[in-house]
């Protein structure tokens, strides 16, 4: 029985020893560190049948859905694609005066000496491209796949509602989804596609999914906060900087330095190139530019400001709302085809970061508690250190938050639960007891209810000046805790 006993830990102790050599061997992807630039499935690997189990009870059915998602992969923005013009026109400066000074070009990539933007001469951008066409299509099907019972009945605009903003990229998003989640439903073609209606509202007065282009003083406080983000960032980009000028002799810039992490981003999420501008940075660099992206995110879109998240309390009211009404027509027994089944909502970045901070995401209980209590978090700690807070998981192209309503009967009654899935697997929801799977009520008591204080014309409408006070405020604070001996460290 000992010999035995020793034999089971020999091999237990093996295994362990050849899973440890696996994980630290696996190779550094930077297509999974591109911040909100990564695509949907470098994000979470998620393939067509990769559903995460989660533990609801049998006594339980799915009886509404409420999706507020992010367009799909898309196209650099016009002003972007100056940017990298620049890059460009600059690149060939500093090759061509490195030949005129005799400088050794075998240090150069030789990619770069001849290197023209794949975007220049482009008038417009933005557009959705077809990855991006591909992202949401497939998340349509496997939406209908894993929730048949709240997608079988004949499509109605009133039982199926889709919204989008009024910009091209996230209205196409929308009906790439509903072409997947309606596939074979209809009559139309070879596909036997059918028509759906997509609603939106007008850019200037869309304040549940655009919030953020309508509040004033959000627009004021992000206006003073940007010079400060930058300041922060800086000295990283100079680090950096150094590094690439002696590694490859050039006289890169910040701005060149800057500009090249944008190229590799666009090069690995929409062309999959990765040897390239990529190849410039070593993993650890590639791992504080994310960190530095993160940074930027967390202060200017989420938990790093109250108002970043507080404008888009609409949006969590439409929500509520919707679950409310749903419930509703379950009590009083209303006849399937008359009621609303599921709320799909396709916008951006800037709409789903500060709905996933209204929801408590990616905290831990002691910090949910502090933003409850409209107090400051601390930035995220930089790298090697964990963190919870990553563009990259948080709001990739066509990263979604779903949260699915349930009506169960449990102990010979009827409750309510709502489930949280964000980019289609459970996440823990702090504000209830860190399950995602959560009592109605406690949901809209515990998560829901604090934030409804806020008026959004209220918040929105606040004067100027106070916003920069708060701004001089914020920058003090950040500066301390950037300087602070926890996070002072070299590059390596």
């Amino acid at each position: 029985m000992l010999k035995e006993g020793m034999n089971i830990m020999i091999l237990l102790l093996v295994f362990l020893a050849i899973t440890q050599f696996s994980n630290a061997d696996e190779p550094f992807d930077v297509r999974k560190h591109l911040a909100t630039v990564t695509r949907y499935a470098d994000s979470k690997d998620i393939s067509a049948n990769s559903f995460v189990s989660s533990e609801i009870p049998d006594q339980c059915t799915p009886i509404h859905l409420n999706l507020v998602a992010r367009h799909g992969t898309r196209a650099p923005t016009k002003k972007k694609i100056r940017e990298l013009e620049a890059l460009d026109a600059h690149l060939e400066v500093l090759v061509r005066d490195a030949k005129e000074h005799k400088q050794s070009l075998e240090k150069i990539p030789a990619w770069l000496a001849g290197w023209r933007s794949p975007w220049k001469g482009k008038v417009t951008g933005g557009e959705l491209i077809a990855e991006g066409e591909d992202e949401l299509y497939h998340l349509g099907i496997r939406v209908r796949e894993r929730f048949p019972d709240l997608f079988n009945e004949e499509y109605h605009p009133d039982v199926y509602s889709i919204k989008t903003t009024q910009v091209p990229r996230a209205s196409a998003s929308a009906v790439a989804f509903a072409m997947g989640l309606f596939n074979e439903r209809g009559k139309l073609g070879p596909g036997r596609h059918r028509a759906f209606a997509v609603t939106s509202e007008s850019r200037a007065s869309d304040i549940i999914l655009r919030f953020h282009d309508c509040c004033q003083s959000y627009k004021a406080f992000r206006k003073s906060q940007e010079p400060n983000v930058d300041k922060l960032k800086e000295p990283l980009l100079n680090e950096i900087t150094h590094e690439l000028v002696r590694q490859y002799g050039l006289n890169f810039t910040n701005q060149d330095v800057s500009s090249l992490w944008f190229l590799c981003k666009q090069e690995a999420s929409l062309l999959n190139i990765t040897n390239q501008a990529c190849s410039l940075f070593s993993p650890s660099e590639v791992s504080l530019l994310e960190w530095a992206d993160d940074l930027e995110l967390f202060i200017l879109k989420g938990y790093g400001d109250t108002l970043n998240y507080q404008m888009g309390v609409p949006l969590l009211e439409d929500v509520v709302q919707s679950m409310e009404q749903a419930i509703k027509a379950k009590e009083e027994g209303y006849a399937p085809g008359i009621y609303e089944k599921a709320r799909m909502r396709f916008a951006h970045a800037e709409t789903l970061l500060p709905f996933s901070c209204l929801i408590g995401l990616f905290l831990e209980e002691s910090e949910f508690e502090l933003i409850q209590r409209e107090e400051s978090l601390e930035l995220p700690p930089k790298p090697p250190k964990n963190r919870n807070w990553r563009g990259s998981i948080v709001a990739p192209f066509a990263g979604n938050s779903m949260l699915i309503l349930y009506s169960c009967h449990l102990d010979n009654s009827s409750k309510y639960f709502v489930q949280v899935l964000h980019n289609e697997r459970p996440i823990a929801l702090p504000g209830c007891n860190g399950s995602s799977f959560c009592l109605f009520e406690v949901f809209k008591e515990k998560i829901v209810a604090p934030h409804l204080k806020h008026d959004y014309t209220m918040l929105c409408d606040v004067i100027e000046q106070k916003q920069k006070d708060s701004a001089l405020s914020k920058l003090s604070q950040i500066l301390t805790w950037f300087w602070s001996p926890r996070n002072v460290g070299s590059l390596g």
